[in-house]
């Protein structure tokens, strides 16, 4: 299986994670909990998958900005939280950081 499927598979298993800590109500709710728990584990488990095909700096940049990005606009979509336009150019700017380095891999 080609070793980027297998990173966004990661990246979205942290954030349906991270989506779940509010409805999880400080770990108290056991279903959200749970499937936090799973989503996490998961995440991890793929990153290790990959973490010898892909070089470990581009890996966790790729996994880390991403995620981050995800989240953010989830985040503005299902919580109503606003974003600011200096937030806006910075998931922007995150997104252009982590394109540079998958370009750009060969020279790491």
């Amino acid at each position: 299986m080609n070793a980027y499927i297998i990173l966004f598979s990661a990246i979205a298993c942290e954030v349906i994670g991270t989506m779940l800590l509010p409805a999880s109500q400080s770990f108290t709710k056991i279903i959200p909990t749970t499937l936090l728990t799973l989503s996490y584990i998961l995440s991890f488990y793929l990153l290790a998958l990959i973490a010898e095909k892909i070089p470990l700096a581009i890996l966790y940049a790729s996994w880390a900005g991403l995620g981050v990005c995800l989240v953010a606009v989830l985040n503005y979509l299902f919580y109503k939280q606003t974003l600011s336009w200096q937030a806006v150019v910075g998931l922007f700017l995150i997104i252009v950081g982590v394109s540079l380095v998958n370009i750009f891999k060969g020279e790491l």
